[in-house]
């Protein structure tokens, strides 16, 4: 799964107070308002660990993310962190093949991972008292996974990632307009242009070797950042931590990766066919990237576009016209780059011109006249919820642990949830406006079409409905 960059929705929060040990920007203060309170220290190996102490019920997370993703790759080699997803499951030295899943469900916890562009992040929720397992777990196979892999295993992953390929992507409708929308948005030696989950003939040519050097390279405690959240006693996690992952060696330093600005100069058109039945429009932009500024103003303005049944595309697109079936916008900020996208599938009687003409006098209208402060309050006020909703969690799955892994990764502030609440609570209609202007222009974005494919009698093929969602690269 990918919830670094779940394009409908899902965004990244979390915040730590700081202790001892870590330099600025680590150490830097919080700013008033809600906090998630939090213990870090890094151990002598590297490993960065925040510790988060939720005693309201008897659970714990583990979640530990490695500095690596699918931009980390070769040409020639992409594919590689997802494949390396999918090996971290198949055993370690002292926990055979299946175990994994065995022991930590013998103890009521469950388990997953998931890789995006920017990092790859395994996670345990289990009982109070089954924590020193989980730990146990998870540094075994930092410290001692090539000790119990194989190439047979590499070889019986890559046709499991090839499979999953299959089914997300080539027999997924609408599943290449995806991979195609990111391939034209960035540079083809940006490494934002390839899927995550790799291109075909690249799995086939991942060999052992190639497996091995990437483990040694990224998979060490110095990349990668552990958050241990719930009912815990501080000393006694710090000192479990330190007892299981103290001993990993060090590994090489990780630089991190350099690449030019992307840029659009013009309006690039793709038309794809699929077996689908109805068409379907994606519009992208290049925009900033997470954090940066107008990152926050784009969300809001892909929330007063599509979120809700007032929003100005739904309303005018699904409720008033009944030209499409649905519409969303979502401003998808990453590490390098960030791009805003609008999905739209058009009704069977309508058509795709018909679809861009709303959005393009939508967008427009928007470029030239902020929105009315009701909307932005109305969309400040959704985030805001989502914001607190979040912090009830304390699991991996969009909870405080991977909220607190997401904001050190992306800011290198743990303590960062205030900050984040109050780029949304300080914009005002006029930013949204000139946010709209300046990345959003009508001639230069990228805009794909896929249309029904034809069968003999010039009827269109039979499909099931799908969402516009992106599919996501998850292990399990």
């Amino acid at each position: 799964m990918d919830p670094a960059r779940a394009r409908l929705g899902f965004r990244l929060l979390g915040g730590a107070l700081l202790f001892g040990l870590l330099s600025s920007p680590l150490g830097a203060q919080p700013a008033p308002g809600p906090r998630v309170p939090a213990r870090a220290f890094r151990l002598g190996n590297g490993l960065t660990v925040i510790l988060h102490q939720d005693r309201s019920v008897p659970v714990v997370s583990v979640n530990i993310w490695y500095h690596v993703g699918s931009a980390n790759e070769k040409p020639g080699r992409t594919g590689f962190a997802h494949l390396f997803e999918h090996l971290m499951f198949e055993g370690s030295k002292h926990v055979k093949e299946g175990e994994f899943d065995l022991l930590l469900e013998s103890a009521g916890g469950s388990n997953n991972g998931s890789t995006t562009t920017d990092r790859t992040n395994y996670y345990e929720d289990v009982p109070a008292n089954a924590l020193e397992l989980a730990l146990f777990l998870e540094s075994d196979r930092m410290g001692y996974l090539l000790d119990g892999m194989s190439p047979n295993a590499v070889d019986g992953q890559r046709n499991v990632v090839k499979n999953e390929r299959r089914q997300n992507y080539e027999n997924r409708p609408y599943g290449m307009a995806w991979l195609e929308l990111d391939r034209l948005l960035f540079p083809k030696d940006h490494p934002y242009s390839w899927p995550t989950i790799g291109h075909m003939e690249d799995l086939t040519a991942a060999s052992y070797d190639d497996v091995v050097e990437f483990f040694k390279r990224y998979y060490v405690p110095n990349n990668a950042s552990l958050v241990v959240a719930g009912d815990i006693d501080f000393d006694e996690a710090a000192g479990l931590v330190r007892k299981w992952f103290g001993d990993i060696p060090r590994g090489s330093p990780v630089e991190p990766l350099s690449v030019p600005e992307p840029r659009l100069t013009a309006v690039v058109r793709r038309t794809l066919t699929d077996r689908v039945q109805l068409p379907r429009l994606y519009l992208g932009w290049l925009s900033p990237r997470r954090f940066a500024a107008d990152d926050a103003a784009l969300d809001v303005a892909a929330a007063i576009l599509t979120d809700g049944k007032n929003s100005r595309l739904y309303k005018r697109l699904v409720f008033d016209t009944h030209m499409a079936q649905d519409v969303a916008a979502y401003q998808d900020g990453r590490t390098l780059a960030g791009s805003f996208q609008i999905v739209s599938t058009a009704r069977p009687d309508r058509s795709i011109a018909e679809v861009q003409a709303v959005i393009d006098a939508e967008i427009d209208r928007l470029r030239r006249e902020p929105p009315e402060l009701r909307e932005v309050e109305r969309a400040v006020n959704q985030i805001e919820a989502s914001f607190y909703r979040a912090m009830e969690r304390v699991g991996s799955y969009r909870g405080k642990a991977e909220q607190l892994n997401a904001y050190y990764a992306f800011t290198g502030e743990p303590d960062y949830f205030a900050k984040d609440l109050a780029r949304y609570k300080a914009l005002t209609p006029a930013d949204i406006q000139r946010a709209v202007a300046a990345w959003l222009p009508e001639d230069r974005r990228v805009e794909v079409v896929v249309e029904p494919e034809k069968t003999p009698n010039n009827a269109p093929v039979p499909q099931s409905e799908e969402s516009s969602a992106e599919p996501s690269e998850t292990a399990q």
